[in-house]
């Protein structure tokens, strides 16, 4: 069976005429014929009951045969699209929406696709994860980049997810730090710990929420700025409270001031860093070729 046999067999189910298949089909009414019945001997299955004036019926076997080449076409035909997305020069804009955290892993990203493609304008802004479903809903973002939980359904208001990375949340602290002897901490163990946070609206409902029941919580301060964090715990001022992606690409000096330990706590879903697109929409060019390059670049990391 090869792709012609396949166009041949939906075209003539569809028209119902062996000629006006071959018409449609710009060959010949012998070679359509033809076509069919070395098809039928190779699968040893009669696909179509013939009649006069060269009608064509399929047959119950047919029809189940037909539906799976139709199948086929239209896999090749997706194929072909996806390929033409790689082949296309693309020019345009590209907004992205991200949470604060992970701002460090697109760095590469967006230089690499830039490079490739000077005539895309980037625009990229940090924003919480209700905005940026907003955003994405509402066609104001071409991509969405957030945080999203197993338990969370991956269609969700209009929103189509699609995971690029697993993340858990950890603490950082300082190596001479009493909680540095742990290997995993609970969220009892923060009570009572100074906090540097970054402004990211995960973090901070996730301290609103486990942290406040047992008094005021005591909050250094919140910042968008990485090394202000990493300097106010280096220097044994706070601790610090974040997904671990967002301390992966940290500098050497850091990490010899600054060990990450997983925080455990009640509802600790799986959480998956993930792009963000509008569900039963396909992306487009662009966003879909910027979220391939980030999928990439994600698994030389994992």
């Amino acid at each position: 069976m090869n792709l012609e046999q396949c166009e041949n067999i939906v075209e003539i189910a569809k028209i119902g005429s062996l000629t006006k298949a071959a018409q449609n089909r710009h060959i010949t009414l012998s070679a359509i014929s033809q076509s069919i019945s070395l098809l039928e001997a190779e699968l040893g299955v009669t696909l179509f009951t013939r009649s006069r004036g060269l009608r064509a019926v399929p047959t119950a076997e047919g029809q189940a045969i037909i539906s799976k080449a139709n199948e086929v076409l239209m896999k090749v035909s997706e194929l072909k699209t996806e390929a033409q997305i790689f082949s296309n020069t693309l020019s345009g804009h590209l907004r992205i929406a991200t949470i604060p955290g992970p701002m460090h892993l697109l760095v590469k990203v967006i230089s690499g696709f830039k490079e490739d493609f000077p005539n895309v304008k980037i625009e990229i802004f940090e924003k919480g994860p209700k905005e940026i479903l907003d955003n994405v809903l509402h066609k104001e973002m071409d991509i969405g980049l957030m945080v999203w939980t197993e338990s969370m359904p991956e269609k969700h208001q209009g929103i189509m997810f699609e995971r690029l990375m697993e993340g858990k949340i950890v603490v950082g602290v300082h190596p001479n730090s009493p909680l540095a002897l742990y290997t995993v901490i609970t969220h009892e163990q923060l009570v009572g710990q100074t906090l540097v946070l970054y402004d990211d609206q995960y973090i901070l409902d996730y301290v609103n929420r486990y942290l406040s029941n047992d008094g005021p919580v005591n909050i250094l301060f919140v910042s968008n700025n990485t090394r202000a964090i990493e300097n106010a715990v280096a220097e044994g001022l706070a601790i610090t409270i974040g997904l671990d992606y967002s301390f992966s690409k940290t500098s050497e000096v850091t990490r010899q001031v600054m060990k990450t330990i997983e925080l455990r706590y009640p509802d600790s879903h799986t959480k998956y860093f993930g792009s963000v697109v509008p569900a039963g929409k396909h992306a487009s060019q662009i966003a879909r070729r910027f979220i391939n390059r980030l999928k990439y670049e994600f698994e030389q990391i994992k």
